[in-house]
């Protein structure tokens, strides 16, 4: 979970010139084969915003006929470079710039969730008001957290504090100023890019806020154990390669993960239940005991495919080769636009 940080431990960054905060909010949406899933994200940028612009990753459905249609600007993502979510976000920031330059921040978005109504007036009026605060982000809800225990799992794991955090994820509105200063996501980081670029934000003086508001909805559609283990390799090996860029002082990213991954995941392998029993009796206060039994568990079990990506990623950078995408979920219903 994201940890509450101290105002008082970061400078001031440096503040817009007089008249030049920008006028309006505009959409970034990446995807691939979303299927209806992009059709409910795009309608709800669009009922918010004029300046939407998606970016494909390669689809095979017709997600890119669709996004035309409801009225989104579209960004094909060239075939020859290796796709990222980092490179995707970043595109659609250049495109969305030539669209509307006046534009002070962009909510980012993935394609498999809907924005909530009223989020993005919210956040606006956060940022407005809260002139550090380079992100804020607000509640991200799992869409179904009853069809599957892991579903249930990525809802619980969403509801992270509120406050002056470390981080956020994937959903989120960001100051075009901050952004700017610090070029963006990185493009190379094939999962975590988002507390990566936080940790450089927060290095230039900015703040990073979750506030208590609905956001958006997501549909994770995992319905076996074989997605959410890949989903915690891509996991371990976002934390591998986060600590390899800033792991050490001051900014110690990712260091507490690495570590704790490594002693449960491969040497006290056998102690897992302990550490369950730990977590949950940690939890139980502000989960019913299903829940809490159930997230103990797993996040328990989640240091062992974890470690199994920082392996991985260990082992490629030795190598000297880059590691290809880490994809848990299959393809949507095909598009019929």
């Amino acid at each position: 979970m994201n940890e509450t940080v101290p105002s008082s431990t970061h400078p001031h960054p440096d503040p817009l010139p007089q008249g030049q905060e920008g006028t309006g909010i505009g959409v970034v949406a990446i995807g691939r084969n979303e299927g209806e899933r992009l059709r409910a994200c795009l309608q709800s940028a669009l009922r918010d915003c004029t300046h939407v612009v998606y970016v494909d990753s390669g689809s095979t459905d017709d997600s890119v006929t669709l996004a035309k249609l409801l009225g989104a600007h579209v960004v094909r993502l060239d075939l020859s470079i290796p796709f990222t979510a980092a490179r995707a976000r970043n595109e659609g920031f250049a495109e969305l710039m030539q669209l509307a330059s006046d534009t002070d921040a962009v909510q980012f978005v993935d394609g498999d969730c809907e924005i909530v109504d009223g989020w993005i007036g919210k956040a606006k009026s956060f940022l407005t008001a809260n002139p550090r605060a380079a992100v804020v982000c607000g509640r991200r809800r799992e869409r179904y957290p009853d069809r599957t225990i892991y579903n249930r799992l990525c809802d619980l794991e969403w509801n992270t504090p509120t406050g002056n955090v470390k981080s956020c994820g994937g959903d989120a509105l960001i100051r075009v100023e901050a952004f700017k200063q610090v070029s963006g996501y990185n493009d190379e980081i094939i999962a975590g890019e988002e507390p990566e670029m936080c940790v450089r934000l927060r290095a230039k003086g900015w703040e990073i806020h979750r506030i208590d508001q609905e956001m958006t909805l997501h549909d994770a559609a995992m319905t076996q154990f074989s997605q959410w283990w890949k989903r915690n390799v891509r996991a371990g090996h976002a934390y591998a390669e986060g600590f390899a860029r800033h792991g050490y002082p001051p900014a110690n990213f990712r260091a507490k993960e690495v570590l704790s991954n490594f002693i449960w995941g491969m040497l006290l392998w056998w102690a897992l239940p302990l550490l369950a029993l730990r977590i949950y009796l940690n939890h139980r206060q502000r989960m019913n005991a299903n829940d809490a039994r159930n997230y103990a568990l797993f996040v328990a079990l989640s240091k062992v495919p974890q470690m199994c990506g920082q392996l991985k990623f260990r082992w490629n950078r030795w190598r000297g080769k880059k590691t290809a995408l880490i994809e848990y979920k299959r393809p949507a219903v095909v598009v019929k636009s």
